[in-house]
């Protein structure tokens, strides 16, 4: 089956063009367009997407509150969210992917990345794009909001080497650096980042790089 998409920007003229691009594609098919977050909402409860592809910045209602009801614990529908950007450092993206957005992309990517990362957070995956995380992290992880209550010490739940795979993935590499780094199997780096998600109740790799920027396991610019 096709992966359903439903395409949120402000910008009539964008969506068209994300639109002539995904359609072009067998296994994705545009459901529904919505040009704020409210708009958003309601198409989401409606056409039920697979993969809702979000701007930041609209009106009424941005991206990251959109993100936040689409995604959270009385989401409508299995949704997985794909921020839109038009900055690599757009502090932004970072409250984003705390609301439980799966990923991001900057508008201007080319076709094949936007197709791409759309079937990668279909699949359940995290679009992570390693460097452009990493700095956005390094920038914006003293001035993450706390939210409603600090992030619970659950640390001392991870064996020695899952706190090791957990820095690595905080510092954006995939699987295959990591278990280059290790020198492990990818197989092994891939149990143990599932170890890390179960443990800390985590939804995926972008959620586990913000929680260890939090909770002070790796620090702003550290190697």
């Amino acid at each position: 089956m096709a992966i359903r998409v439903l395409l949120v920007d402000d910008q009539p003229l964008l969506r068209t063009g994300f639109r002539m691009i995904l359609e072009a594609e067998q296994d994705l098919a545009v459901v529904g367009e919505a040009g704020d977050g409210l708009q958003a909402l309601d198409q989401v409860r409606a056409l039920q997407p697979d993969v809702v592809l979000m701007d930041i910045r609209m009106p009424r209602m941005d991206g990251v509150e959109a993100t936040r009801q689409i995604t959270g614990p009385e989401r409508d529908g299995p949704a997985k969210v794909l921020v839109l950007t038009t900055f690599d450092l757009d502090e932004y993206v970072v409250e984003a992917l705390k609301a439980g957005a799966s990923g991001f992309l900057l508008k201007d990517a080319p076709a094949n990345e936007l197709v791409q990362a759309i079937r990668v957070v279909a699949g359940g995956e995290a679009m992570l794009a390693p460097s452009i995380t990493r700095r956005l992290l390094d920038k914006y992880a003293t001035h993450l909001p706390s939210g409603e209550e600090p992030v619970p010490d659950t640390l001392h739940t991870l064996t020695e080497r899952e706190v090791e795979v957990l820095k690595l993935v905080a510092r954006g590499l995939s699987n295959a650096e990591i278990a280059a780094d290790l020198f492990v199997s990818e197989t092994t780096v891939k149990t143990h980042v599932g170890h890390v998600l179960t443990k800390l109740g985590l939804r995926d790799r972008v959620q586990a790089a913000v929680y260890a920027y939090e909770s002070g396991l790796v620090r702003p610019g550290a190697q």
